[in-house]
Formats: structure tokens, sequence, C-alpha cells
């Protein structure tokens, strides 16, 4: 119960100050919006889709490749930024907060934003007909696998690469847009040449957007999607592991100082 009670401590926390600085709610509604509404009209238009299918391609696309990248990644990395730039793991320190409840109130409070974003693209594809086509648990696992995955890059980011506010766009950009990219967030991985899909089977983002659209869109089963499906779970479980190593290392470093 402890430990429970301190996450959840931290997890409101982090939101209530997310809620104060109402702009990047705001930004990180538009953003996903906006993607959305242009890849549904332009898949609509380029590939003679019907509205509502186009759509069904979109919303999966839009969530896993752009929206919970910059909310769940980019998010952690700033919050973990910030927390060292104010001094406020020093005053943690002094505090009875175990680092494990801390390390936990960041992963839920981004898991929330996550959801809210996820709830937010699927309510505006299905404004213009969208549906989901498969398992709502799987996409559901598929979606929290997502999240589980960005925070923790994002921790590893976060504590080893940036050291400043200021260097937190620039980490998301160089690692984050070509990736992206390659993906498949703003463009089908249909349209790739061969040689980039080779490329894009070791990207994890590339996976994340297969297994989404395979159920979300398709219909697909755990079957059909299961070799994104596993490399996401890997590649999940060795985030939480490389991240939650990243912060015991920050924490050291930051008691020394």
């Amino acid at each position: 119960m402890k430990y429970w009670r301190e996450t959840i401590a931290v997890t409101q926390r982090i939101l209530i100050e997310l809620l104060r600085r109402r702009r990047s709610l705001i930004f990180w509604s538009i953003f996903p919006v906006s993607v959305l509404i242009l890849s549904g009209f332009i898949l609509a238009e380029r590939a003679k889709l019907p509205i509502d299918v186009a759509f069904e391609y979109a919303a999966p696309s839009t969530l896993a490749g752009a929206a919970l990248f910059f909310s769940c990644l980019g998010g952690s990395v700033a919050t973990v930024v910030a927390e060292r730039e104010q001094q406020t793991l020093k005053r943690l320190f002094l505090s009875p907060l175990s680092g494990a409840s801390y390390f936990l109130g960041i992963f839920l409070a981004h898991s929330c934003i996550g959801i809210g974003q996820t709830l937010l693209v699927y309510t505006i594809a299905a404004f213009w007909g969208a549906t989901f086509q498969g398992s709502i648990f799987l996409g559901i696992t598929i979606i929290l696998m997502c999240i589980i995955a960005y925070v923790g890059l994002g921790f590893i980011l976060g504590t080893q690469l940036a050291r400043r506010i200021e260097d937190v766009n620039s980490l998301v950009a160089a690692f984050g847009v070509p990736l992206l990219i390659l993906g498949g967030a703003f463009l089908p991985s249909s349209l790739f040449p061969k040689t980039l899909i080779n490329i894009a089977k070791f990207n994890p983002i590339y996976h994340m957007n297969e297994a989404l659209v395979g159920v979300s869109a398709k219909g697909n089963d755990i079957d059909k999607i299961a070799f994104h499906f596993w490399f996401l779970l890997v590649f999940a479980v060795l985030m939480v592991l490389g991240g939650w190593l990243s912060y015991q290392r920050m924490l050291i470093v930051e008691r020394r100082l």
C-alpha cells in the first residue's frame, strides 16, 4: 500500500502540473488530430479509399507513430530533465518517497496522457465513420506496450543524454523524426521500396504501426501479427529494464552532486 500511495501521489503531481500548463495539453491534442485528419484525407484521395476506410488506416498510424511518440517519449524526457534541472530530485531524497514509486509514478502519469490521446484519436476517426475492426483487448494490449516502450525509452534518453530543457527538442527530433518516417507514421509502409522495408524491420515504430494497423484496420488476430507483436513485447520489456537501470544510475550521480 505504501508504494501504491506514493505512486499515485507522484502521478497526481505530474498531471496537476500539466493541467496548469494548459498549452502543452492543447498542443498534444491539436497535433494528433491534425495529423489524423491530414492522413485520412490524403489516403482517401490518393488511394481511392472510402473516407471511413481511410480513417480506419490513418487512426492507428497516427496514434502509435505520432501521438504517443511525442507525448509519452518526448513528455517523459521533458519530465525527467525538468526534475533534474529544478532540483526536485534532491528534495525528494530528503523525503521518505522511494525511487520505485517515483519511477512508476512518471510511468503512470504519461500512460494516462497516452490513454487520453487514444480516446481522442479514435473518437475523431469514428466521426468520419471509422470502426475498430479487430479484437479490442488485443488493440489495448498493443497500445499499452507502445506507451510502456516509449516511456522506458524516454527515461533512457532523459537520464543519459539530456541535461537541460533546451536539449529535449533537439534530442527528440534527432532520434525521432527519421524513425517516425521510416516507421510509417506519416507515409504508409506499403509505399516504401524493398530496401527501406528491410531497414524498417529494425525500427520498433514500424512494428507498432504494423501491429496496430493490422488489428485496428484489418481485423487481424494475433497469429497474423505475431512477428510485430513479439518484437514489440520484447522491445517494451527491454526499454523498461533499460529505463529503470538508467534511472538508478541517475540517482547515484545526483546524490553525489
